[in-house]
């Protein structure tokens, strides 16, 4: 198998660090893609050319989107499809599942994300403020968020003003990961919007919104059961 990890807003390939090795581990390839969040001349299309060459003609991919990745993820699986090597699945890990047509931009009312990451904090008693400590980073080990740094960059308008090109969702096997204490993509949002645009239940695992960082293990052990 080989995994396609696709990061969320910042681009960082980064991102994926602590899980690469767990796939290797296993017998598998993976590659996590850096893709050029500050760019303000790349849109989702732009993405997507650079997803597909990550792909590297392999035939058994599993592709692998993360918050806003889950754009990204969506089109590389559709795209893969039409040209006639569909992938083995695809995975949304606390992501944003987009309707064909829909923007980055546009998702965040049509799912009503700011009224249940409120209601998140007041039933978990955290901020209602928004807080990067708070929202992303609480269960991250602070070492190795300095260790990141670097890595990440500021999103760019350009994707969230870039339209997602399906038609239909992927006919590929899709999988919904989330984290039981993601705090910016409540559980309860991630449950309701997999439900209502998906049809299915996700698979819940330990962490929060970054899980890849805080829990590695876990969310290696969730992919690797697709490889089943």
């Amino acid at each position: 198998m080989h995994v396609v990890l696709l990061p969320g807003a910042g681009g960082a390939g980064w991102f994926w660090h602590r899980v690469v090795p767990l796939l290797e581990d296993a017998g598998h390839t993976a590659v996590a893609v850096d893709l050029p969040a500050d760019d303000e001349s790349a849109g989702l299309p732009e993405y997507l050319a650079i997803a597909h060459a990550a792909c590297a003609y392999a035939e058994d991919v599993l592709v692998v989107g993360q918050s806003l990745g889950g754009f990204t993820a969506a089109l590389l699986a559709d795209h893969l499809v039409r040209a006639g090597t569909p992938p083995r699945g695809l995975v949304l890990v606390n992501a944003m599942v987009p309707l064909p047509g829909e923007t980055p931009g546009e998702w965040w009312e049509a799912v009503g994300w700011a009224e249940a990451r409120v209601a998140g904090a007041r039933a978990g008693g955290w901020t209602e403020e928004f807080d990067m400590d708070a929202y992303f980073f609480h269960d991250v080990d602070p070492a190795v968020i300095a260790a990141g740094e670097s890595a990440q960059h500021e999103e760019a308008e350009a994707v969230f003003v870039s339209p997602c090109h399906i038609a239909a969702w992927p006919d590929v096997p899709t999988t919904v990961i989330a984290g039981a204490d993601d705090r910016f993509f409540p559980l309860a949002l991630q449950q309701r919007v997999a439900r209502e645009r998906l049809g299915v239940e996700p698979v819940v695992v330990p962490g929060g919104h970054l899980a890849a960082l805080s829990r590695p293990g876990e969310l290696a052990a969730a992919l690797l059961a697709l490889s089943r």
